[in-house]
């Protein structure tokens, strides 16, 4: 990405709809969920092998340089998908999507999260999909809508 590109992701955050488990921060992951803030989506980088790592790390896992926290485009597409009609939790209300994102900095740079926002029965791998934000405190859960919602829209999630 060139220094004249905008790396700042859409900041539009999403009310949370139910509770998430909030992961313990440490000194490796705190950038990752906490750079929704500034609406950025901070992915670890290795600048000597100039590659992408997710989850979190402190180290490159191919030449064992320090990894820094880096800010992506916040675009993809979705890799795979399900759609959980089972209701696990009671304050987790079915159906919703858990899906794996490639982000576009790389190709095997995937995340697992959710979709929001679209008619899950018109979702379909390779879709285009951008960042928002659900903020819980200090933490901001990525989860990822579709980049274009006219053939994916739906208003209820």
């Amino acid at each position: 990405m060139s220094d004249d590109e905008d790396i700042r992701v859409d900041a539009n955050s999403i009310e949370a709809e139910a509770p998430r488990i909030i992961p313990a921060l440490d000194d490796v992951n705190t950038p990752f969920w906490t750079g929704g803030s500034n609406g950025e989506l901070l992915i670890s980088h290795c600048d000597r092998c100039d590659r992408w790592v997710h989850p979190p790390a402190a180290e490159c896992t191919v030449c064992g340089a320090p990894l820094v926290p880096r800010a992506v485009r916040g675009t993809g597409t979705l890799f795979a998908f399900t759609v959980n009609w089972h209701q696990y939790h009671a304050d987790v209300p079915p159906p919703y999507v858990i899906a794996i994102v490639e982000l576009d900095e790389q190709p095997d740079l995937r995340l697992p999260t959710n979709i929001v926002r679209c008619d899950f029965e018109k979702l379909q791998c390779g879709l285009p999909v951008r960042v928002v934000f659900e903020r819980h405190d200090h933490v901001f859960v990525p989860l990822f809508e579709p980049l274009s919602t006219e053939d994916t829209e739906d208003s209820s999630r």
